[in-house]
């Protein structure tokens, strides 16, 4: 099991040159999302070779620009490789009417299905689940409605076999590896019963990862995320500039570490940062101090965990 998570922007909305409003791109368990669309996501896309046939789920946090603006540009460049594959969009009540009003008014109509999934709810739900993984919404507090969202990996359906230890029974035969696969026990012709945990290798832990979008500081969030193998927490400010983070309702670096500190996360991740800090540094110190192993995330920067 494995988590590969490609930072493609990370900074806030002021435009700069050497920087990039927020996307990332999250393979897990074998599948692709896209968390976020800022303006340029399509060229940093090509930038770290991610292909863009991988990409059939979009994950949209909030409807302000620095976090959508660069989708619809990216859905037309699908068409003009004659895309085919379904393209699912996940985000707030509105998206469809905001993209699909582009796409007519620059008859740019998609040739391949775009399926859109608008939330609303404001409280964490299931929104994707297939045989490998499933994603939860994480309910935020910014000035508009805002998720983040909760990626998990499933258990395999299967155990696999400990051959070594299965060959000290040799009523055990090749007919029955799949019910001890399937998580059954084994009866000996002596009525012996072998405990299903002494013919298989536990399976690794599933891993997660949590992105926390634009918020204020926001305990409740800390249920859901908690124990999760990483954490991307916005940190657009820090400590000098609490009044104004509390006024445009985003975290300090403290804040976010402080999140990370009670939901019990492995690793966190930091970012948004404001165009205000010349020295991006100054939000892993500070976050540091509160939680040991916080790090920053910077363009083209791939955090890989394996279980």
């Amino acid at each position: 099991m494995s988590l590969k998570l490609t930072i493609l922007g990370c900074h806030s909305a002021t435009p700069r040159t050497f920087a990039h409003p927020t996307s990332q791109y999250l393979e897990i368990n074998n599948r692709s999302f896209l968390i976020d669309c800022g303006e340029g996501t399509q060229v940093q896309l090509r930038t770290y070779k991610i292909k863009f046939s991988k990409i059939n789920h979009i994950f949209i946090s909030h409807l302000h620009g620095d976090h959508f603006f660069g989708l619809v540009g990216l859905l037309s460049t699908f068409n003009l490789y004659n895309r085919e594959n379904e393209l699912h969009i996940f985000g707030p009540k509105g998206i469809k009417e905001i993209i699909t009003l582009q796409l007519k008014l620059s008859k740019s109509w998609t040739k391949y299905p775009l399926l859109f999934h608008e939330l609303e709810k404001t409280e964490s739900e299931l929104i994707f689940e297939d045989e490998k993984v499933i994603v939860k919404t994480i309910p935020l507090k910014h000035r508009v409605y805002t998720n983040g969202f909760l990626f998990q990996e499933k258990p395999p359906v299967y155990k696999h076999l400990n051959v070594k230890a299965i060959a000290n029974y040799p009523e055990i035969e090749i007919c029955h590896y799949h019910n001890i696969k399937k998580g059954l026990d084994f009866t000996c012709n002596d009525g012996t019963l072998i405990d299903n945990s002494l013919l298989t290798i536990p399976h690794n832990k599933p891993l997660s990862y949590a992105y926390c979008s634009d918020t204020a500081y926001h305990p409740d969030i800390v249920p859901i995320i908690k124990g999760a193998d990483l954490l991307y927490h916005e940190s657009t400010f820090l400590v000098d500039k609490q009044d104004l983070a509390n006024t445009t309702m985003h975290s300090t670096a403290k804040e976010a570490a402080q999140i990370a500190q009670l939901a019990n996360v492995k690793m966190l991740l930091l970012g948004h940062y404001s165009s205000r800090y010349k020295d991006i540094n100054r939000f892993q110190k500070e976050a540091a101090a509160v939680f040991e192993n916080s790090h920053l995330t910077e363009e083209g920067k791939v955090f890989h965990l394996k279980s």
